[in-house]
């Protein structure tokens, strides 16, 4: 049972200043560096934003002061689950105006033997 163990790694805190917030899509910080267990996306604006995993097409949508948290490997092994892959960048825009205070934050935890 121990070559299961899995250590829970978190990648660096990501963000992106209200300033930088347009209408086109800007990265959240830089791309993964390891495979990504956990993700918890946070828009402490005080509008609406749009997220993409792409940057190209519209995924979610994060009311102010909301947030996104996904677990998508729970209860599994280091080789099974589903994992948002390595490289992967995340990106915000506006919805239908500009923010005026605030970030968005992502924070990423990858699992590692």
């Amino acid at each position: 049972m121990a070559g299961l163990a899995i250590r829970l790694i978190p990648e660096t805190l990501r963000s992106l200043a209200f300033g930088s917030i347009g209408a086109a899509y800007m990265g959240v910080g830089t791309a993964f560096t390891r495979p990504i267990r956990i993700i918890h996306i946070q828009n402490l604006t005080d509008v609406q934003v749009i997220i993409s995993f792409d940057g190209v097409n519209d995924h979610l949508v994060l009311p102010r002061n909301g947030y996104l948290l996904l677990d998508v490997t729970a209860n599994k092994t280091r080789e099974q689950g589903y994992y948002i892959a390595e490289g992967t960048r995340v990106y915000a825009k506006e919805d239908s105006s500009s923010p005026t205070a605030g970030g968005v934050y992502l924070t990423a935890f990858a699992g590692v033997q």
